[in-house]
């Protein structure tokens, strides 16, 4: 995994149809592929919160992926960057 120096670590909660449609273990599988820690999981709300922290790249390339998966369901999401967490050891679905 990256080491926190270099990584950033930004939350997305996406809104649309989001919940019920394999987003989570989607997202998982997806922060597979890429150098990223984090967590994905559903909010009372309806929306999908994701925090996910890597080098830039890693980070870009894992969200668009999710963007083209989920793209015709999500209508907005909301992007900001939130305190890197040192040690953090994998990506993670919470239930």
């Amino acid at each position: 995994m990256p080491s926190a120096a270099n990584s950033i670590r930004l939350q997305v909660n996406f809104t649309g149809t989001v919940q019920g449609v394999g987003f989570r273990v989607t997202a998982d599988h997806f922060a597979r592929r890429y150098p990223v820690t984090g967590f994905v999981r559903n909010v009372a709300d309806g929306t999908v919160q994701i925090e996910v922290q890597g080098e830039s790249s890693a980070v870009d390339a894992f969200l668009n992926d999710i963007r083209a998966e989920f793209g015709s369901g999500i209508s907005s999401e909301e992007v900001r960057p939130v305190t890197v967490v040192a040690g953090e050891g994998e990506f993670v679905i919470r239930y």
